[in-house]
């Protein structure tokens, strides 16, 4: 698959559209914000039914009980801030006041990530989601493009339920068309391959699909596995993969502490014990850069990303491990 870096777009104001378009369609919908929305793109809403949107000012904690509340009434609440604030700083109020009762709250970490920037480790959330997938009742989805963060949205306003979506800063590529499906229940094989098997999400899948284009050219097929829904994961596209490749390797925007690479060692611990190979942030705090710079540094860029795949797949081959 081509991806071209030059043609990307906000899914921020991807996320923001999608919420005002099926915001005409369901009543029932309210959006709150902790005085972020030029930033989330709630403003988009907002501007559109001023009176379904509340800024409840920078106390997540509150706009959390409060969205629980309106959940309890028959509304359904899509809450947003960053993922930093909306997940660490609210996390008493999502597991007891929205989680443990089960209450019908969409919330939307947007800038997560190292790709956060400037704004540096303190609002870089690279523990987002690992928090909010170890929470009972809660859905945990990442999107990867704009086309992928329109699906998602839609289906998290039918979808009944606590959900943590979470989107980056950052502009992302277009991956997919307009011919594209988000199945809860389906990782998506966007290119397949016998060598090896890559998981990821999120901004990282591009980085990920560029890298696999030039690691072709030296006979190194790599299967790239879209994992949107990092909980509940679909754990049968996880083992089928790796059946066919002996090992995997996983690619985050995220601490390889509780995320995405967690879930996949977790599933292959139990279903088809494998070597996994995590790349992400290693138990450590971001800080204040160029989000592409960032990306280099921590080794997720598509360049670094097929050094560490080629060397990984050569060290497994002279070992015989396939």
């Amino acid at each position: 698959m081509k991806i071209d870096k030059k043609k990307s777009n906000s899914i921020r104001k991807a996320f923001g559209k999608t919420l005002a378009q099926i915001g005409e369609v369901n009543e029932k919908i309210v959006v709150m914000d902790a005085d972020l929305a030029c930033s989330t793109q709630t403003k988009i809403f907002g501007d559109k039914f001023p009176d379904r949107f509340f800024d409840c000012g920078i106390a997540e904690q509150d706009m959390m009980a409060t969205a629980a509340g309106l959940a309890s009434e028959g509304k359904i609440p899509f809450v947003a801030s960053f993922a930093m604030f909306a997940t660490g700083r609210a996390y008493d109020q999502i597991r007891n006041g929205i989680c443990y009762p089960d209450f019908n709250v969409k919330i939307i970490g947007t800038h997560g990530g190292i790709t956060v920037g400037e704004d540096g480790a303190t609002h870089q959330a690279l523990e987002d989601i690992s928090l909010m997938r170890g929470i009972p009742h809660m859905t945990v989805i990442v999107p990867a493009d704009c086309r992928e963060c329109e699906e998602v949205i839609k289906y998290a306003s039918l979808h009944d339920g606590p959900m943590y979506i979470r989107i980056s800063r950052c502009n992302v590529p277009d991956i997919f068309d307009e011919h594209y499906h988000f199945n809860i229940h389906k990782a998506v094989v966007v290119e397949e391959g016998n060598d090896v098997s890559v998981f990821t999400n999120g901004e990282t899948l591009a980085e990920v699909l560029l890298a696999a284009e030039e690691l072709k050219k030296e006979n190194i097929n790599i299967e790239v596995i879209n994992v949107p829904v990092v909980k509940p994961l679909d754990f049968q596209t996880v083992i089928d993969s790796v059946k066919k490749t002996k090992f995997a390797i996983t690619v985050e925007n995220h601490s390889i502490v509780g995320g995405l690479g967690s879930a996949i060692c977790e599933t292959l611990a139990d279903k088809l014990p494998s070597k996994v190979y995590r790349i992400g942030i290693h138990d450590e705090f971001g800080q204040s850069g160029k989000s592409d710079k960032l990306m280099e540094y921590y080794g997720l860029d598509a360049k670094t990303l097929v050094k560490r795949i080629r060397t990984i797949y050569k060290k497994e081959k002279e070992q015989g491990n396939f």
